[in-house]
């Protein structure tokens, strides 16, 4: 089946908190390279690198292929379309990427009748020697294959089943019916216990809880000691780069105990290894919180008196 229907944990894993890498390429390679580090080779990879391979998709994943150096490449092409040249060995080789120079070409310059005179490749321009793969190059020959329109279930819809997959670890086998949200007993969380930072977008320290209560959150954990002096919140100035052992739904902030209350299905022993939420562009699905069972006047979480204006 798909693959939100046998989800495992990862061996490595970090919380991008985006659905596309568009507007911050940077971070997206420096996850690559930290995921990438924790491989010891001892089994095949499978990379199953992202569909963005125009403009400059295309030049990160020419990066992504330097940066890994992979032994084979399957390259999917669809029918009728000529915008991306085959990646082979010395297309990667010479083209620049986005943020990694392609070695250039030795160049030759008629001096009249006295012959030609060459240049030398830049030695800064690129790596030494051009990278050796095996392209597996596959053209359908049928019309409209892998028409991004004509797909059966979009992005967002698998998205949603992932989350929707994940959270049914919540679930009691025991019970026929899906318990909704605020029938789930929560971990409670003390604001100065864990670090806190929203990736997407700046928010104000002053909002900072508007945004995160019922929000989709990374369980994370990263290497520093989380210090406070006061009870919390504790705000972090940049994204970390960090180990994600799970996710979680801010169920509630009670501001007057200090505590975030989560609903997760990571294990204990793994929770207490948790000292930073993360907060990104990973939305709960509408079905989650409007479907909620059992509510005698209004939904949780769930508004109808909104100004569109603002």
């Amino acid at each position: 089946g798909p693959p939100f229907t046998h989800q495992q944990t990862p061996r490595k894993m970090v919380y991008y908190g985006q659905t596309s890498c568009e507007q911050d390429t940077e971070r997206y390679l420096d996850v690559v390279k930290y995921v990438f580090s924790s491989y010891k080779k001892e089994v095949p990879l499978v990379v199953n690198t992202m569909g963005w391979v125009k403009g400059e998709g295309l030049l990160l994943l020419i990066d992504i292929i330097r940066l890994l150096s992979p032994s084979h490449i399957v390259q999917m092409d669809v029918y009728d379309w000529k915008a991306m040249a085959p990646l082979t060995p010395e297309y990667v080789h010479l083209t620049p990427g986005l943020y990694t120079k392609g070695k250039q070409q030795a160049k030759c310059k008629q001096m009249g009748t006295s012959g030609a005179e060459h240049w030398k490749p830049s030695e800064a321009g690129g790596d030494a020697s051009a990278p050796e793969y095996k392209l597996l190059y596959v053209h359908p020959e049928f019309p409209r294959a892998g028409v991004a329109g004509e797909a059966r279930v979009h992005s967002s819809i698998l998205r949603d089943m992932s989350i929707l997959g994940y959270l049914g670890q919540l679930q009691s086998p025991d019970i026929g019916a899906v318990l909704p949200l605020h029938s789930l007993v929560p971990y409670q969380v003390p604001f100065n216990a864990v670090a806190l930072r929203v990736i997407h977008t700046d928010v104000a320290p002053s909002n900072i809880m508007y945004a995160v209560n019922a929000s989709w959150v990374g369980l994370c954990r990263i290497p520093d000691e989380i210090r406070c002096q006061t009870d919390g919140p504790v705000l972090l100035t940049q994204t970390p780069v960090c180990d994600c052992l799970g996710f979680g739904i801010v169920r509630g902030v009670e501001m007057e105990k200090k505590l975030y209350h989560i609903l997760t299905p990571v294990p204990p022993e793994n929770l207490r290894l948790v000292n930073c939420l993360l907060l990104g562009n990973i939305a709960i699905p509408n079905c989650v919180l409007v479907g909620q069972q059992g509510v005698e006047g209004e939904i949780p979480y769930v508004t109808s008196d909104y100004n569109y204006s603002i």
